[in-house]
């Protein structure tokens, strides 16, 4: 974490540059995190191979008509997945952050039972699925977008769009200054940390 010196949100080229040095290459499907795979649309239908890698919930960031993936719940049936679709697509224009809170609530719920496995996907598994993981790794994981992005792009070739990549650096922003707020009322106040009483 970059928290011994001031960390600032890096620009958008300084994140791509970032992004594109010593990224993975590109496979169908990596395991990211614990028990946390980011796949594409073959990975997400291959039910053999679901099963062989314990997957029991499905985040699918491509769901819809237009460049998706159109499994939905249904699919699964037969597997006992628990799914969650979301209606997005890859163009800088989307606003994929109306998403970052609930699908970041969706994999942390599925992770609570270490005996969960979890696939993330979208149409590659580079894009909308990708920048879920990392929005989710800032907010439950207090990660810095760089230290997100550093962590996953060693496990997977990822490559959101600069439309993403923006609300990403907003997000950033926005924790970093609800962290300094918390740091702050907790000076002010240190008995509350004792107590655990938050504003």
């Amino acid at each position: 974490m970059h928290q011994k010196e001031e960390y600032f949100t890096p620009g958008g080229y300084e994140l791509e540059k970032i992004l594109n040095r010593g990224s993975a290459v590109y496979t169908r499907v990596n395991e990211v995190w614990p028990n946390v795979y980011i796949g594409d649309e073959q990975t997400a239908k291959n039910k053999a191979n679901l099963r062989k890698m314990g997957v029991t919930h499905v985040l699918n960031a491509a769901e819809g008509t237009r460049n998706s993936v159109n499994t939905g719940a249904d699919y699964y049936d037969d597997m006992a997945v628990v799914y969650f679709g979301l209606v997005a697509v890859d163009v800088v224009g989307f606003d994929l952050s109306q998403y970052f809170y609930s699908a970041a609530k969706f994999i942390h719920e599925a992770l609570r039972d270490p005996q969960n496995t979890l696939l993330v996907h979208c149409v590659m598994g580079r894009s909308r699925s990708a920048t879920l993981f990392l929005a989710y790794l800032m907010i439950y994981h207090n990660m810095t977008v760089v230290d997100a992005v550093d962590h996953v792009k060693q496990r997977r070739r990822i490559i959101p769009n600069w439309g993403f990549l923006k609300q990403l650096r907003q997000l950033d922003e926005s924790l970093q200054e609800k962290r300094k707020d918390m740091l702050c009322y907790f000076d002010r106040n240190p008995s509350a940390l004792e107590n655990r009483k938050l504003p």
